[in-house]
């Protein structure tokens, strides 16, 4: 039986969450602070920002602002929402450091940061700013070394952070990637997929390194993101195949200069629906 035909049993009792991730560009940072505080009221669970330094689509010189110092502003503006970036890239900061700069927002934040972390893909954050692009294959290699040096420098830090920051990890590899989540992640985002069918190899694949590392693929949570343009069709569509698969987090993309976070209010009703149908708070 397929993953999208039956859900693992042990998955069912997680609830729904529903990210909006504001994509840092082709705006300013008062209507991004505007946009957090109404995903917030409007009862999002999470925010998150992206961590490049130019726009990923549009005019590829549009404006653009940097990730963690916004995660600060956005941990003093707020207030309920976990905030975090999805996902920080290891080769742009000493990882030591970076544990410290995710430490800082998580005590700025009384505890709701999520630390996501990636390998590393967009090349031109790398050549303008003066980072070793390298392979995909050094760049995992830099990650998987960099996850306990993070780990290490956060049990270090004096004083600690507010709340251990969950890990976040992006990526779908699944020699490399998928079995860094089962070694190391709280939570796994699986990407921006097309269709459901495309993420059934990586959970069998993730399933499996969990079995060989002994950990339960329930200890961690199963996120997927959904363009802002594909909004209507994904919920219509494959939202509950995912829940059916065990994917329970979904990040709702949002761009600027609006950040136009209403757009989501049909997923919320969903979660708070699905929620409550299954019993999950």
């Amino acid at each position: 039986m397929k993953p999208m035909d039956q859900p693992p049993p042990s998955r069912l009792p997680r609830p729904i969450r529903i990210a909006a991730q504001l994509h840092p560009q082709h705006g300013d940072y008062p209507d991004l602070r505007t946009a957090v505080r109404r995903a917030e009221a409007l009862g999002y669970d999470i925010a998150y920002n992206w961590d490049h330094f130019f726009p990923l689509y549009g005019d590829s010189d549009g404006a653009h602002l940097e990730c963690w110092s916004m995660l600060a502003a956005w941990a003093e503006a707020t207030e309920r929402i976990e905030i975090g970036p999805l996902v920080s890239c290891v080769s742009y900061r000493n990882p030591q450091l970076l544990a410290d700069i995710a430490r800082t927002v998580d005590r700025i934040s009384g505890g709701r940061l999520i630390l996501g972390l990636g390998a590393g893909w967009f090349e031109r954050d790398y050549r303008e700013y003066g980072f070793a692009f390298g392979t995909a294959g050094t760049r995992l290699s830099a990650f998987a070394q960099a996850l306990p040096t993070i780990s290490r420098r956060l049990d270090a830090l004096n004083p600690p952070p507010a709340r251990r920051p969950p890990i976040l990890i992006g990526g779908s590899g699944v020699r490399r990637t998928l079995r860094l989540v089962a070694e190391f992640a709280d939570g796994w985002h699986a990407g921006f997929p097309e269709r459901p069918v495309e993420l059934e190899p990586k959970v069998d694949a993730l399933v499996g390194w969990c079995r060989t590392v002994d950990r339960d693929p329930a200890a961690i949570e199963w996120g997927v993101g959904v363009e802002p343009d594909d909004l209507e069709r994904f919920l219509a569509d494959d939202a509950d195949t995912y829940v059916r698969m065990g994917f329970t987090q979904f990040t709702l993309g949002f761009n600027g200069p609006a950040w136009a976070v209403d757009g989501g209010l049909a997923w919320l009703a969903w979660r708070d629906r699905r929620n409550a149908e299954a019993g999950r708070t």
